[in-house]
């Protein structure tokens, strides 16, 4: 039997990015555990932006009818967790999602590309073309 990847999936990630969260990855974990169907996660710079990017997923989809069941360490801002059912986000402080590896831990999961995932890759490697650009007439001037 062929599993296809639910295309609600993309909506979480257009949530995950409103606040410009870091490193996102969608794992496909339907086959590995009974808890969830996809795991999302990602990181901000800050236990500010750890906050901030919570709420705001929270937010948006709420706008878009879609339930929390639950949620974690809100208030740390070191490691958030929203629990969708079929979908658990997990946001991180970069060096707490480090020490905890989720990426090594699910090992074995496969990572999902949906549409505004890749569009975010793309516009993260142009930033640091342009950072690079930038760097680069600085050093000829």
């Amino acid at each position: 039997m062929t599993y296809h990847p639910d295309p609600s999936l993309d909506l979480y990630v257009k949530a995950t990015l409103g606040k410009k969260a870091s490193g996102v990855v969608l794992l496909d974990v339907h086959d590995l555990t009974s808890i969830a169907d996809a795991f999302i996660i990602c990181s901000g710079r800050s236990n500010r932006q750890v906050t901030a990017i919570a709420e705001f997923i929270q937010r948006d989809l709420k706008k878009e009818g879609v339930k929390l069941l639950s949620v974690e360490g809100q208030k740390e801002g070191q490691w958030v967790l929203l629990d969708y059912g079929h979908v658990i986000i997990h946001v991180f402080y970069e060096s707490i999602r480090t020490f905890y590896d989720l990426e090594g831990l699910w090992a074995d999961a496969k990572q999902i590309k949906t549409e505004s995932l890749a569009s975010y890759v793309e516009i993260e490697d142009w930033e640091e073309e342009e950072d690079f650009e930038e760097d680069f007439e600085t050093v000829i001037l």
